[in-house]
């Protein structure tokens, strides 16, 4: 049973989502403020339900001091039509987010969609064959490889901390590494959607953070994630390195 932290402080409508939650087979903890979350051992729990204007402290310093010490998958509690907030969340590690008012379906299918890629895309992280058959082998281009199965990326010999919708993203640039790929496509990869409000801004921040993270790590300055205008982004194959198959 996957266990969902809730931290919103309107109490009536932490219940509600609590009991859904429930009902659809997750064990849920609630705290109604941003100090009290680390009161429930937030990095124990498989993903946290996170608002964004919480007192005490509010969402967006929760999740720094999440980020500073577990990787724990986070959905944010955003107003609707607030692209600042998804932005400075996406900016700070979210993995996504979620309008308010609440509908408690969406919210469910948000949950499914990030625990199915921290886990490999399968059940209980074990793969989409449960289990069964060969592991899939790293994926590596160029200097860069990763595991789809553990969600581990490597640049070199550096280990790359990424998010759960970072790892999604580049893990579906370096499949389609050589061939343009489009906002709305990578919106689907790292989000699990296509066309939602303020998609193209979301994925933008979510390349520049990658893109950091990569320049961090190399060595030789060179940053393959190549913007290509009004159209999407490119992973650029190294020279003599034949596309993945």
């Amino acid at each position: 049973m996957d266990r969902i932290l809730l931290v919103d402080d309107d109490v009536a409508l932490a219940d509600m989502l609590r009991e859904y939650l429930e009902q659809d087979g997750f064990a849920v903890d609630v705290a109604h403020d941003g100090a009290a979350c680390f009161d429930h051992a937030p990095e124990e729990s498989d993903l946290i339900v996170l608002d964004v204007m919480l007192p005490k402290l509010s969402g967006f310093d929760v999740l720094k001091r999440l980020r500073q010490r577990s990787d724990v998958p986070v959905i944010m509690l955003t107003a609707r039509d607030d692209d600042i907030d998804r932005i400075v969340g996406f900016e700070i590690g979210a993995d996504d987010y979620v309008p308010k008012p609440v509908n408690p379906r969406e919210l469910v299918s948000r949950i499914r969609a990030v625990l199915r890629r921290v886990n490999g895309g399968g059940i209980n992280g074990r793969g989409v064959n449960g289990g069964a058959g060969k592991a899939p082998a790293d994926l590596q281009v160029g200097r860069v490889r990763l595991n789809p199965t553990a969600r581990i990326a490597w640049n070199g010999e550096c280990r790359l901390d990424l998010t759960s919708a970072e790892f999604s993203l580049l893990e579906h640039l370096l499949r389609g590494a050589g061939r343009i790929i489009s906002r709305d496509e990578l919106s689907a990869a790292a989000f699990g959607r296509h066309h939602a409000a303020g998609a193209d801004r979301n994925v933008d921040t979510l390349v520049s953070k990658v893109r950091r993270k990569l320049d961090a790590t190399a060595d030789d300055g060179e940053q393959p994630i190549k913007t290509i205008r009004n159209v999407g982004y490119l992973y650029a194959l190294p020279p003599s390195c034949p596309p993945p198959s």
